[in-house]
């Protein structure tokens, strides 16, 4: 119900319980007003009915105010060419063409126009080059740039199609006795959420890209598709010199860019870390208590047995799944894929 709404029957209800009692102070005890709403209320319900009742604005714009129609238009400019300036830089870019309008008439523009963020302008920065196709500027590019950055950095990933980008992590099981420390390399398809997991002794760069070479990439081209990008931690099992770095090497001779998370900011992995988290819960702490693993083989074993279930049977809630499977979800969203595959041959054609 909205609010404006929920304020009409409010009074509408002072009125009628008025009537009820036949007594106003006591009504208006009641329902928190004064005896003079009350007489101007019933007022406005005489004269007007219930549409009377709506809360009317005592701030009303005054156009004789605003700045003139070209200036709001530069201002509005401003912030499609330049999404990043503030208020006061935009002020000063606008005065060295000949357009004065201080700091705060920029804002009240922008906030005519829902534009006196800066994600909002890279909101409608974004909505204009889909409705005009416009070229961007250095500038414009750079900003956006940045927005993917901060979105990646907070765990907002961009993908479109099985294969777009996949996101890997290292993460620690735990000390078994007789077997030294756990590993596990973890990968995840992040529009599908199709997931694969193996454990290690040791993490290093070799291991990082061993699940790529074993398991991962033979399943994308067992279904015709590539695997465009992928997005790790700065751990120095993923990053290194790329000329002597296994895992760099890996990606390069496969063709596969390597996206890697801000400096200080795990977090832009989370899709990764929600993953091994559900594992802890629904696997790791359930299988250490009914069953001693004295060999890595063994509790691989179950954690295939495990994958399985997690990729086939069990409803994923993420973002493209729709409570399906990561499965389904994959074999329904593989048009996507192959039709982007037809549409870039088509144009190096």
């Amino acid at each position: 119900m909205k609010a404006e709404t929920k304020l009409i029957k409010t009074k509408l209800g002072l009125l009628q319980l008025a009537q009820q009692l036949g007594n106003v102070s006591q009504a208006c005890k009641i329902m928190g007003y004064s005896r003079d709403s009350f007489y101007r209320l019933q007022e406005l319900y005489d004269t007007g009915g219930e549409m009377a009742l709506q809360e009317i604005s005592r701030r009303k714009p005054i156009p004789k105010n605003r700045v003139d129609p070209h200036i709001e238009e530069a201002a509005v400019q401003m912030a499609f060419e330049q999404p990043a300036f503030g208020q006061v830089r935009a002020s000063n870019e606008l005065r060295k063409k000949g357009i004065f309008i201080s700091a705060a008439g920029v804002r009240c523009v922008w906030q005519r126009h829902d534009l006196e963020t800066f994600p909002k302008r890279l909101k409608a920065l974004e909505a204009k080059v889909a409705q005009d196709g416009i070229i961007l500027s250095e500038a414009q590019v750079i900003a956006l740039e940045r927005k993917k950055e901060k979105q990646e950095a907070h765990g907002e990933i961009e993908t479109v199609h099985p294969g777009y980008l996949g996101s890997q992590d290292t993460y620690y099981v735990g000390n078994i006795k007789g077997v030294d420390r756990i590993y596990q390399q973890t990968f995840i398809d992040t529009y599908s959420r199709v997931t694969f997991a193996k454990l290690y002794t040791s993490k290093h760069a070799i291991t990082s890209a061993d699940i790529l070479n074993d398991r991962v990439l033979p399943f994308f081209e067992e279904h015709g598709i590539p695997l465009l990008r992928v997005l790790t931690d700065r751990g120095t099992e993923f990053k290194g010199k790329p000329e002597h770095h296994e895992y760099e090497l890996y990606l390069n001779l496969e063709g596969i860019e390597h996206s890697k998370t801000q400096v200080r900011h795990p977090q832009s992995n989370g899709i990764c870390e929600r993953l091994h988290r559900t594992m802890q819960e629904e696997f790791y702490a359930i299988t250490f208590r009914k069953k001693l693993y004295d060999n890595l083989e063994l509790l691989q074993q179950d954690l295939d047995e495990w994958m399985q279930y997690y990729n086939t049977e069990r409803p994923h809630s993420g973002r493209y799944c729709y409570g399906k499977t990561p499965m389904e979800t994959f074999w329904e969203s593989l048009p996507l894929a192959t039709e982007k595959m037809v549409n870039e041959n088509f144009k190096r054609a």
